[in-house]
């Protein structure tokens, strides 16, 4: 099932367990998004042949061809991933991991209760459209590691403390404990509510900001897979500069328009400096000249994980649990930077319909110019 040439092909298949009917099938080329569809006796054939083994109680869950891996995973009784890869150096529990992600993925925008009661397949699959963008960037060449590590990818500004500072104190005015910086899908700081936040979410939100296309706001329905699957929150976007966005977590309140230029002016315009200087760390993640231990790829957050062994004299442990590495590293992070911590779920309350979120500019849509910011005076 190799794909001709040297660049490698990712198939992902969505399909509905009891009736075995494909919900979606999306493609990677060479790192990058493709059309290319698999016919539909091979889906049939995949997904048959997981049935056949289920019903002898024998749980199928990967198989190796010359150059194609393959795996299945059940969610729930009722959704089936299937993940096909030709990538060279792709292994079973990175495409693992990977269909964990997507179906976090799918219960971030859809909700587990659609996905484990389906009533409706064809309302089923209009629905799921709305994940596909969030789906193909873990599909695709990505500088982010959150899907493998299953930490929250991160970055370190010079400033941490500043912007630490003034998150605490916005948070407080705009009446959520849910708040947190971030830049193409790393998080430069946050409240200690948000670090709570467990795993899938911690690292699916800041991911899902920064694969939507660019909007100076959003108003977003968002289901937290381990917190709350069945009951959305809303996640409020909003563009500080091109390229940083301010994330909130809420329920019913504050509304979107309660978040006016002249309360973000007051906390974030003083700030302008170091908001730059966040932009300009680049996919490095971390200021020019910050020393850093040869064997460490760079800054994450496990919720899952907190390290209590002491670090080395005048080092603060960063606790990195690596996935397939397998360690945990400690390196000199920047006295001004919030700690990890253990984390549990918020409360949530009942939101409005996708549909509204979606003439937000929530909805999946090509990537345009970058969104101009909210704050008075700042242009693109």
């Amino acid at each position: 099932m190799g794909e001709e040439g040297t660049e490698g092909t990712v198939h992902l298949l969505c399909l509905a367990a009891s009736s075995g009917v494909p919900l979606f099938c999306r493609s990677s080329r060479g790192g990058t998004p493709a059309r290319q569809q698999l016919p539909f006796s091979i889906i049939g054939s995949l997904n048959g042949v997981h049935m056949f083994g289920q019903n002898l109680d024998v749980q199928l869950s990967s198989a190796r061809t010359e150059d194609t891996i393959v795996v299945w995973k059940s969610f729930h009784d009722s959704i089936t991933l299937i993940v096909l890869s030709s990538e060279e150096g792709t292994s079973e529990l990175r495409l693992e991991r990977l269909l964990q992600m997507i179906f976090g993925a799918m219960v971030l925008l859809v909700g587990l209760e659609e996905l484990t009661n389906i009533r409706n397949v064809e309302r089923l699959k209009k629905e799921l459209r709305a994940s596909y963008r969030l789906i193909d960037s873990f599909l695709v060449d990505s500088e982010l590691i959150g899907d493998l590590t299953q930490c929250v990818d991160c970055m370190v500004s010079p400033e941490g403390s500043l912007l630490q500072e003034a998150l605490s104190g916005f948070a407080e005015a705009a009446g959520t404990a849910f708040v947190s910086l971030v830049v193409s899908g790393r998080v430069v700081a946050a409240t200690e509510s948000w670090w709570r936040l467990g795993t899938p979410e911690a690292v699916l939100l800041p991911w899902l900001v920064g694969s939507l296309p660019p909007q100076a706001a959003r108003d977003y329905p968002v289901y937290l897979p381990h917190g709350s699957p069945t009951v959305p929150h809303r996640l409020l976007t909003l563009t500080l500069l091109p390229g940083l966005e301010l994330c909130l977590l809420c329920g019913p309140r504050p509304p979107l328009s309660q978040l006016d230029p002249q309360l973000l002016d007051r906390w974030w315009q003083p700030l302008l400096d170091p908001l730059r200087a966040c932009l300009s760390l680049g996919p490095r993640a971390l200021p020019a000249g910050f020393p850093l231990h040869t064997d460490i790829l760079g800054p994450g957050h496990d919720p899952l994980f907190f390290q209590t062994a002491a670090p080395p004299p005048g080092t603060k442990a960063l606790p990195l649990h690596g996935g397939a590495l397998g360690k945990q590293r400690a390196f000199p992070w920047a006295a001004s930077a919030p700690p990890p911590l253990l984390l549990r779920p918020g409360h949530c309350h009942t939101l409005p319909t996708r549909a509204r979120a979606a003439g937000e500019g929530g909805e999946c849509s090509l990537p345009g110019p970058g969104a101009a910011s909210l704050l008075p005076g700042i242009g693109n």
